[in-house]
């Protein structure tokens, strides 16, 4: 089992307060559901996206763009491929081992 959250459940965002209370809930509801449900075989995990390349930042002024990207560690934005190979991953076998974990995208955004 995965589930999508936002960055934001980790740094909060000015204006967002509810957003970022409701996703920092659903990291605590995937670590505990881990717990919960690991002894039936079941693994738990998320992913957090930051920022992504999408029509929706495309949208953004370009130098407000650009100064996201400057704030992560990779200087530039992931890309929705980016999002779906770490869903991918968490979803296939080479995850057995690994549940409780919410899995960061954001090119270092919060690193």
């Amino acid at each position: 089992m995965s589930t999508l959250l936002s960055i934001i459940g980790f740094t909060g965002y000015s204006g967002l307060s509810v957003y970022g209370a409701t996703k920092a809930s659903m990291i605590g509801f995937t670590r505990s559901l881990a717990r919960e449900v690991g002894r039936l075989g079941v693994n738990v995990n998320a992913v957090a996206p930051g920022f992504i390349e999408t029509d929706m930042t495309q949208g953004m002024a370009e130098k407000q763009r650009d100064q996201v990207a400057r704030r992560s560690a990779l200087r530039r934005l992931p890309e929705v491929d980016d999002v779906a190979d770490a869903v991918e991953f968490l979803l296939s076998d080479k995850s057995r081992n690994i549940t409780g974990t919410v899995l960061t995208v954001d090119a270092g955004n919060t690193a």
